[in-house]
């Protein structure tokens, strides 16, 4: 005997509650939609934190790429962002002068700077994001453990196959 629901799935639909089918193509609809909202709304309330701080939106990601991969050439930084050499170099020169980052000379080859987050920036970025991470808190506390469990697993497992296309 098949499981409930099984034939649905395998003829292109998924099953979102018994009382709701939805097809394979409505579902991503929702699912783009959703994840749309949400980021936009995650976005809004980054805004928000960083009001308290005398970066830019820009300036944030800067720094978290910074803290994530090391010391950058402005190139690099530059493609990360998706941003033109010359706006990436304007926003370094800006964080250069609030004490963020410092550019130095590469070890290996003197010809080649790097950008390099200082303390101040890493203090801001650490700062900002337990901010953001108080606000998620605040929302995910109506979520039991086994929807949480399941909300993790799930993004993880999108995170993943978007990664590897």
């Amino acid at each position: 005997m098949n499981p409930p629901g099984s034939r649905l799935k395998s003829a292109g639909y998924l099953c979102m509650e018994e009382s709701n089918v939805k097809t394979a193509g409505t579902a991503v609809a929702d699912i783009e939609k959703a994840l749309r909202h949400i980021s936009g709304m995650i976005k809004q309330k980054g805004r928000e934190i960083l009001g308290d701080y005398a970066i830019t939106p820009p300036q944030f990601v800067a720094l978290q790429w910074l803290l994530e991969q090391g010391d950058m050439t402005i190139g690099e930084l530059s493609n990360r962002m998706f941003l033109a050499c010359s706006t990436t170099t304007d926003l370094v020169d800006r964080m250069e002068k609030k004490l963020l980052v410092q550019r130095v000379k590469d070890e290996s080859d003197r010809r080649v700077v790097r950008i390099h987050l200082l303390d101040e920036g890493e203090r801001i970025i650490a700062d900002a994001i337990e901010k953001r991470r108080h606000y998620l808190r605040g929302i995910l506390v109506h979520f039991n453990s086994e929807e949480l469990q399941s909300l993790e697993m799930l993004l993880n497992r999108l995170q993943l196959e978007m990664h590897e296309e």
